[in-house]
């Protein structure tokens, strides 16, 4: 039978010496396609004209041309780690926003009758009280301690804070002033007798300066907002308490070194709470505000230290969940960014001048006028 001549001509079985011959392939149908030729390699895909030799897009012999790969340069490493600061932090931003909006507790009425108006703190000076209550879990067994209905406050501090200000004032919850309606008595009992409402009140009529904002924390939750900082390192003395009774009596029993301790919740908790230290009795209620400062000023380090940068997303929601407050999501957010940003004031405390013993026979300190009007002069003015 003769060849067809449409078709092309196949290589015979044999070679004849001295003869060139060219192989052909049938064309690919569309849906089994064979692998790539070496002419379709060099040309970048398949039935592509091949560049003259030696022209402009000749690619180089052995390398098949194509889409070539961007160098990995220095700029385009930082640029990608830039992109994913930004997302990181856009994260931890939306966490914060969302868990202040619909998880925070917020503080009664009355407690924001009792507050001024003024700006986002992140713009315009800012005076925030900070209350902690002394109110203890069920079932302990610590002598004189509040498991149920109202409790006094453990930790009382003034922030001041925006429009360039940083400053700290602690007043120790043995401090004898004046309650509203109540007359004299230790100024933590005014959260026990009318909430934070009446602290409020207290403590501008004691001090003489306008409150903008309060909070409350939650010391239930607040190990877990240490947690997920990932600890913090506190730097003081030799620490012994026993907390609730202790582990005996199913407390918390805290020890640590003189010098620097990297801390958990939970010792942050009882360290805070320390009023009596058996490793140095002669401690008194001033140690205890100072060392709540301390801790404070920990916790901030931690936050913009690169371990706490990791853990930003953790940190931002559970923040405003330890906390009940009078801002929303806006004024918190603007707090916490005017914090972190304000640097790391000084630790003041309303030092007492004298004493005095209560009508329930109970001892309180006391503050003179003149000091008490240096120390709000320093704090306004920080």
């Amino acid at each position: 039978m003769a060849p067809d001549p449409a078709s092309p001509p196949r290589e015979h079985a044999t070679r004849e010496p001295g003869r060139t011959y060219r192989r052909y392939r049938a064309r690919p149908q569309l849906l089994s396609r064979g692998p790539a030729t070496l002419n379709e390699l060099r040309t970048g895909g398949r039935g592509g004209a091949q560049p003259p030799a030696g022209g402009a897009g000749a690619p180089a012999p052995g390398r098949p041309a194509g889409r070539r790969r961007r160098p990995l340069t220095a700029r385009r490493v930082l640029k990608w780690i830039a992109l994913a600061l930004v997302a990181w932090v856009g994260l931890s931003l939306v966490l914060f926003v969302i868990s202040a909006q619909f998880l925070q507790s917020r503080v009664d009425q009355r407690t924001k009758a009792e507050l001024a108006s003024a700006g986002l703190p992140i713009v315009s000076p800012s005076t925030v009280l900070i209350l902690g209550s002394d109110q203890r879990p069920k079932g302990s067994k610590e002598p004189g301690a509040t498991t149920s209905g109202p409790s006094r406050s453990d930790s009382i501090q003034l922030l001041r804070v925006g429009g360039g200000h940083s400053a700290k004032l602690s007043i120790p919850r043995d401090t004898v002033v004046n309650i509203p309606g109540y007359g004299l008595n230790k100024i933590n009992a005014a959260y026990a007798i009318g909430g934070s409402a009446l602290a409020v009140k207290t403590i501008k009529q004691y001090l003489g300066i306008g409150i903008d904002h309060v909070i409350l924390v939650n010391f239930a939750k607040f190990p877990q907002l240490v947690d997920a900082m990932g600890g913090v390192t506190y730097t003081g003395g030799c620490v012994v308490s026993r907390i609730n009774g202790g582990f005996r009596n199913g407390g918390y029993t805290l020890r640590l070194h003189a010098g620097s301790t990297h801390i958990d919740g939970k010792q942050a908790l009882a360290l805070a709470r320390t009023r009596h230290n058996l490793c140095n009795p002669r401690e008194n209620d001033l140690t205890r505000a100072s060392r709540q400062q301390k801790i404070v000023s920990a916790m901030r380090s931690r936050v913009l230290s690169p371990a706490g940068f990791i853990r930003w997303p953790w940190i931002a929601w559970r923040a405003p969940q330890t906390v009940s407050t009078d801002m929303g999501a806006a004024g918190l957010t603007g707090l916490a960014a005017t914090i972190a940003t304000a640097g790391n004031a000084p630790t003041r405390i309303l030092r007492p001048t004298g004493a005095v013993t209560l009508p329930d026979g109970g001892a309180g300190l006391t503050v003179s006028p003149a000091a008490r009007q240096r120390a709000v002069r320093a704090f306004l003015s920080g």
